[in-house]
């Protein structure tokens, strides 16, 4: 554990020294969990170290490559490659599992929902490589999903300041009200997919 926590400890005083950089470099390498190097980049905006809305402007950046490399392996790696060597990069086959499910119900749209849903987010990039949705629509809508995220765990990395490590025991009660309006928005657009489903068929 000593070691695993100097690790860290390194990984944190590397993005502190590379600044905007070290932000995008940390949520693109994944690591350190994406909430966790959000949070710590506000808490270098609470310090004055750097400009908080370049702060949010990097970790998008980083979010968004982060998922394409992830979407790349899923297009040519395929779930065989992700399930044996997904582990180095924090998805294990139940989050493989869970994405898939999710992807088969409800479509390409809801690669800017699942982004808000615990156990999914982290995974849905997979299917929509295996899947081999347009790169483009896979861009937009994870850049969507990631800004209010980033925005998000970035504001309260700053507010709580020193304390920016227990950002989880203070996200939670926005993080609640989020995964339901990202629910809400998931059944909007399924019904609007049925809809439309419904009147081709009508039309034919």
């Amino acid at each position: 554990m000593d070691f695993i926590s100097n690790v860290i400890g390194q990984l944190f005083d590397w993005i502190q020294s590379l600044g905007y950089f070290g932000i995008m470099l940390g949520l693109m390498v994944e690591v350190i969990p994406s909430e966790i190097v959000l949070a710590y980049g506000g808490f270098l905006v609470a310090q004055g170290k750097i400009n908080f809305a370049l702060a949010i402007l990097f970790g998008v950046v980083g979010g968004v490559i982060a998922q394409l490399f992830i979407y790349w392996i899923g297009r040519y790696g395929g779930r065989p490659f992700l399930e044996k060597y997904g582990k180095y990069i924090l998805i294990q086959k139940k989050h493989i599992d869970h994405a898939e499910e999710w992807f088969r119900k409800y479509g390409t749209g809801v690669i800017f929902t699942a982004r808000f849903i615990p156990v999914v987010r982290h995974a849905i990039s997979i299917p929509a490589g295996i899947s081999k949705m347009p790169v483009g629509r896979f861009t937009i809508l994870t850049t969507l999903a990631i800004i209010p995220w980033s925005i998000l765990f970035v504001y309260l990395g700053k507010v709580l300041g020193d304390r920016w490590e227990h950002v989880d025991e203070y996200a939670s009660k926005y993080t609640g009200p989020i995964l339901l309006v990202a629910l809400a928005l998931l059944i909007v657009y399924f019904l609007i997919k049925w809809f439309v489903s419904k009147k081709k068929k009508g039309d034919a």
